[in-house]
């Protein structure tokens, strides 16, 4: 009797998990630069149509190389399906609008990015869906604010600018409780520092413009499927005639035969090509980055002219040990510091040489950026400061360049304050 074939571990899924040769042996992903895909007969394409058999069809519902990037994704999220998006918001917004309809509520933490807080709070409520937010460091606040209309619970890892750790297996349990699937912005944390299926996440969201593809070179997001939640349930009758016909694949299927194929927010071929490049280092990276912040993070805590620092692998943060125990010891590229005002915020930015200044996160390059006076500007005070977001903040996206140059150009930009 032949010997089960070993399974493969994470750092080897990223390169060839989900993936095998095609008949030209080339062991790079193709990308099909093609609208639409041809069949030989009209039974044939019928078919395809009706479900019957598999095929491309379009490449607003499907593309080979798309499929590639989501079999690899799924493979490493231990999900049964996934979907890419145009965008990381695209992929909110697509994987969001597959499960709730006008009446229902979403209960969101309140600590999010702002492109998602702007789609709950305004977007969404000229829908009619309504978005509860609260604190999610706060269990209690999580169970109370659930009634007969939540139909979703939508959490980030680790918040971005507000860096705050939620305990994503306790939230699961409040979930399964209640009968309510939890969908997982993992962009911040990756898969590299946990799978958030292993943490009972039925639906995983990532912007793969981010660390997965590493390079800043193309956009992009992607909608996992953990395969996980029971769709046949009277709160979610929507469902029932994609699990009758697609059964397990309920989810996948609704997103990707209706809400996604209605939109139209499709990922384009090169990118998804360019995020399948950088998949294949983020174990390489990820570890670059948590390194190099924890290292950028101690300097700045000690540094006479900063305030205070926000980062989970730091000991003395409220959320070092719910993160030590997520995400194994490691604590992501992403931290926040504070100054004496705006001005000095201000001119310690001006002030840096190697890290770039602008509206990103996840590239090898360091980048900095101040939330309050950019991708925060339009929010009232009120809102920004649920966000954790203040005047004196600034945001560091570490990158991998030597944690000494990184540590270097903060040393000689504070001298200036």
């Amino acid at each position: 009797m032949a010997e089960a074939a070993q399974e493969l571990r994470f750092d080897t899924k990223l390169i060839h998990g989900g993936t095998s040769l095609g008949p030209s042996g080339a062991t790079k992903l193709p990308i099909v630069q093609a609208s639409a895909f041809a069949y030989q007969t009209a039974e044939e394409l019928e078919d395809i149509f009706r479900g019957r058999a598999i095929g491309q069809v379009y490449t607003r519902i499907g593309n080979p190389t798309l499929e590639g990037l989501e079999k690899r994704l799924a493979v490493i999220e231990k999900g049964i399906a996934a979907v890419i998006t145009s965008s990381g918001m695209s992929a909110i917004t697509t994987a969001v609008m597959a499960v709730v309809r006008s009446g229902d509520e979403i209960l969101s933490s309140s600590s999010l990015f702002g492109g998602t807080y702007s789609l709950f709070h305004d977007t969404l409520a000229n829908y009619g869906i309504k978005t509860r937010f609260f604190d999610p460091t706060d269990l209690e606040a999580l169970a109370a604010g659930i009634n007969d209309s939540t139909r979703l619970i939508f959490v980030e890892t680790i918040g971005n600018p507000k860096m705050d750790v939620p305990d994503i297996e306790a939230f699961s349990l409040i979930a399964r409780k209640h009968g309510i699937p939890l969908m997982v912005d993992a962009t911040v944390s990756t898969p590299y520092l946990a799978r958030m299926r292993d943490l009972g996440a039925d639906i995983v969201i990532h912007s793969t413009s981010k660390y997965i593809n590493g390079t800043a070179n193309s956009i992009g997001g992607a909608i996992i499927d953990a395969g996980s939640f029971d769709w046949r349930s009277e709160k979610f009758p929507h469902f029932e005639p994609f699990h009758r016909k697609y059964r397990n694949f309920a989810f996948t299927a609704r997103v990707r035969k209706l809400i996604h194929k209605d939109f139209g927010a499709c990922a384009a071929p090169l990118n998804a090509f360019l995020s399948g490049e950088g998949l294949e280092t983020l174990a390489l990276r990820m570890e670059r980055h948590c390194s190099n912040a924890l290292e950028l993070a101690q300097f700045l805590q000690a540094h006479p002219k900063v305030a205070w620092v926000n980062y989970p692998g730091l000991p003395d943060s409220p959320f070092h040990e719910v993160a030590s125990r997520q995400f194994g010891g490691r604590f992501g590229g992403l931290l926040t510091f504070g100054l004496a005002d705006k001005a000095s915020a201000f001119r310690v930015i001006n002030a840096l040489r190697l890290a770039k200044n602008l509206a990103n996160i996840g590239d090898t390059k360091t980048l900095v950026i101040h939330p309050a006076s950019t991708i925060c500007a339009d929010y009232t005070a009120e809102v920004k400061a649920l966000m954790g977001v203040s005047e004196e903040l600034v945001r560091v996206s570490v990158g991998i360049e030597d944690p000494a140059d990184i540590i270097e150009d903060f040393r000689a930009a504070l001298a200036g304050v």
